[in-house]
């Protein structure tokens, strides 16, 4: 038996790479969902391309108004949420000295109160069901510990962490569970950007940090979204009913804990 039949999921920033293999891994266990993205176009062409059990829909994190009317969407269509995957995020990287408020304030918009306001938005939605849910953040190694260039973007992950804690304290009453996945260093497109980040600051050549991030994982390589799957089909489902308030990492052995 597929372990997600009948439910559905609302998967932010899920146009592309790991939000994208998570709506496809879902689909897969008998879930419908929605492909919850800044760029309709390419959510339109994800949720064509995953089939009759996906649907696109236009998610800005940082409006609430966009929020609300993913959120009213998703249940005018499909008549629930009973899955929320808060996936949206940004990368940024500068030392101490160079960071910018304005960049600061728009990465916080995306990768912290952009969560909070969906899970609280969905949340509403679940508690108002009465029939419980599951609550998924999505957060990183960055958020375990501090990195000389990374201040922002370790910052918004130690606060989904904590966000997740709380959260998920709250909201158990009710039947909800909030867990959270904590992935490594994960490959894909948004990993060029990465890597030109530091390739100027800290005076490599395009390719190195990656190179050497992937060699200094334990398990031998770099991540791939699909090897965080896994983690979140089970936060997903009745297996989890059980766990509140944890942050799994899901790294190849970067972080214990």
């Amino acid at each position: 038996m597929k372990r997600l039949n009948g439910k559905v999921a609302i998967i932010t920033g899920s146009a592309r790479g790991i939000g994208h293999a998570f709506a496809k891994a879902y689909v897969g266990e008998g879930a419908r969902v929605a492909i919850a993205d800044i760029d309709l176009t390419r959510a339109q062409k994800t949720a064509a391309e995953i089939g009759d059990s996906a649907i696109a829909v236009k998610l800005d994190v940082t409006s609430q108004v966009s929020i609300d009317a993913a959120v009213d969407q998703v249940i005018a269509e499909f008549g629930q949420i009973d899955i929320l995957i808060n996936n949206a995020a940004l990368f940024t990287a500068a030392p101490i000295v160079e960071i910018d408020r304005k960049n600061y304030e728009h990465v916080f918009a995306v990768n912290f109160a952009g969560p909070l306001f969906m899970l609280q938005a969905v949340a509403k939605h679940m508690i108002e069901r009465g029939q419980g849910g599951k609550i998924i953040n999505m957060a990183s190694q960055a958020g375990r510990r501090g990195e000389p260039l990374v201040a922002v973007y370790c910052a918004t992950k130690a606060a989904i962490i904590s966000l997740t804690q709380s959260a998920g304290l709250d909201l158990i009453k009710h039947g909800i569970n909030v867990n959270a996945i904590s992935p490594g260093v994960v490959d894909g497109e948004h990993w060029d950007g990465v890597d030109a980040f530091f390739a100027k600051h800290e005076n490599k050549q395009p390719g190195q940090k990656k190179k050497e991030v992937g060699e200094a994982v334990p398990f031998g390589r770099m991540g791939k979204a699909e090897d965080l799957t896994g983690m979140a089909v089970f936060l997903a489902s009745d297996e989890a009913d059980y766990i509140v308030a944890q942050t799994y990492n899901v790294d190849g052995g970067q972080w214990m804990s």
